[in-house]
């Protein structure tokens, strides 16, 4: 066999093993959205409650990453993303066997370590598999393309798994495809060496910033549940502020900091990252709140509320692959991204009217294809957006904090959306409204707040984040401002 064979083979195969990572967790998050009702009967958990099976996911997932892209700097990208895998497996199993509430909560937090580990390397070995640019091209297309292909599937495969096996296999279903990619994975991806683990790795800044995640969603989510005093939620919610803001210091004064804070001088790193905030606080709160309105509302079964959400994935992918792309090559990633939170918002105030008889092809499924176009545009254009501000020196820490801003604004966003919608329908039905009713206004109400967060990602796009030629520094062509235009057609 001619070298040049093997070593494609041997590449494809590479691929192949990261891209079943990735499926892995893009499947897990859809398929326990639409499982979220089903896992809430089964083991009790109340509907602030059951944010946890997705915000314990979230938060270990965002504290861990910049450590863990650091440990592949250090020991090397093939041994931490193996262990992510690893950890991942295991931790899908746990989650399958589980059977309390407590039980589960841990699996998700051991599932969102594992994921950290993994995803915050698979990028880098995609680059090192695959140096040229032509053939890079080809594999992140293939990345991606599983990522929205793997959304759309978790959606079925979550609905069909949870009514003929139940809501555990939608955790077990993991396991073949995880020990699958484990075995090929030792044998197969070039192992890219670390530099060593005497260069240093903040373990104590991914302790602080995962503590004061951890302690804030927690604080923000009792609010509706009357388990502590007023006094007792303050006192952690200063607890976790403290948390946060020891890691700041932390990141301002170690030696080998997780987080290089110099990167805040650029606005539009520090705009684009707090638009990414809001954006997917917005989108992960109405995926697991929509959910409980198709099945608690509705009446949908987990199989139709599966297919009732993949008009947008299926736009969402759409967009991504095709359209988004040569509309920022030909009108910039502001327009673009100004354009797309506008559709996104107002799909959300749409949802938020839909009555509790509502008709899915009426209420509901309009406003997913118009969230799906908005967030199509949106997504791909707010994360260039805040690569684009970075210094070539600070690539990597950009990356970094881009990443950790999406997992912490899901976690955060969720937590504040489902304590909103649980704290308003609970006051509903203490005045005597029919649960249903108490429930779809409730959902209603988070609808239109996370259309608030929105409304704000769009203000500091539009106020914060500037035009190619005001951001270009004196002297140089605009379009350098704006990688998405600098090779725009005239």
């Amino acid at each position: 066999m001619p070298p040049s064979t093997a070593l494609g083979r041997s590449r494809g195969l590479a691929l192949s093993i990261l891209c079943a990572m990735q499926l892995m967790i893009i499947l897990d998050g859809t398929i326990v959205t639409v499982a979220l009702p089903t896992i809430q009967n089964g083991l009790g958990f109340s509907q602030s409650g059951l944010s946890w099976v997705v915000n314990s996911y979230l938060i270990a997932f965002a504290g861990l990453l910049l450590l863990s892209g650091r440990l592949g700097d250090l020991i090397g990208t093939k041994k931490v993303f193996l262990s992510g895998l690893t950890v991942f497996t295991v931790a899908s199993l746990l989650c399958g066997l589980a059977n309390t509430s407590e039980l589960l909560v841990a699996g998700r937090f051991l599932q969102g370590v594992g994921a950290a580990l993994a995803s915050a390397v698979v990028l880098g070995m995609i680059v090192g598999l695959y140096p040229e640019p032509g053939d890079q091209a080809r594999a992140m297309g293939i990345y991606s393309f599983v990522s929205a292909g793997g959304a759309s599937v978790g959606l079925i495969a979550g609905g069909v798994i949870t009514d003929a096996l139940g809501w555990h296999w939608v955790f077990l279903i993991n396991l073949p495809i995880g020990v699958v990619a484990l075995v090929l994975g030792l044998r197969e991806p070039a192992a890219q060496p670390g530099i060593g683990l005497g260069a240093g790795a903040d373990a104590i800044g991914a302790v602080l910033v995962t503590a004061g995640l951890s302690l804030g969603v927690l604080t923000i989510s009792q609010i509706s549940e009357n388990r502590f005093s007023g006094g007792e939620l303050a006192l952690y919610g200063a607890v976790a502020v403290a948390l946060l803001g020891a890691f700041v210091w932390r990141q301002a004064t170690a030696g080998r900091p997780l987080l290089a804070l110099r990167i805040f001088r650029s606005r539009e790193i520090a705009g684009a990252n707090l638009a990414v905030v809001l954006v997917f606080a917005a989108g992960f709160g109405f995926q697991f709140l929509n959910a409980l309105y198709l099945q608690r509302v509705l009446g949908f079964d987990s199989l139709r509320t599966g297919l009732a959400f993949l008009p947008a994935p299926v736009v969402i992918g759409t967009m991504s692959l095709f359209f988004t792309a040569k509309l920022t090559g030909r009108f910039g990633t502001r327009r673009v991204l100004l354009t797309g939170l506008l559709f996104l918002g107002g799909g959300l105030l749409l949802l938020s009217r839909a009555p509790v008889d509502g008709d899915y092809w009426v209420d509901v499924a309009p406003t997913l294809v118009i969230q799906g176009f908005g967030m199509g545009l949106t997504v791909p254009s707010v994360i260039m957006r805040a690569m684009s501000g970075a210094a070539p020196q600070d690539a990597g820490p950009a990356s970094g904090l881009n990443n950790t801003a999406q997992q912490a604004g899901a976690a955060v966003g969720l937590a504040v959306l489902a304590t909103l919608a649980t704290s308003h329908s609970n006051s509903l039905l203490h005045q005597g409204r029919p649960r249903v009713e108490a429930l779809r206004d409730g959902y209603g109400l988070a609808f239109v707040f996370a259309a608030g967060f929105v409304f704000l990602a769009w203000c500091v796009t539009f106020f914060v984040l500037r035009d190619p030629e005001e951001a270009a520094p004196a002297g140089a062509p605009a379009a350098a401002a704006d990688p998405a235009t600098a090779n725009a057609p005239v």
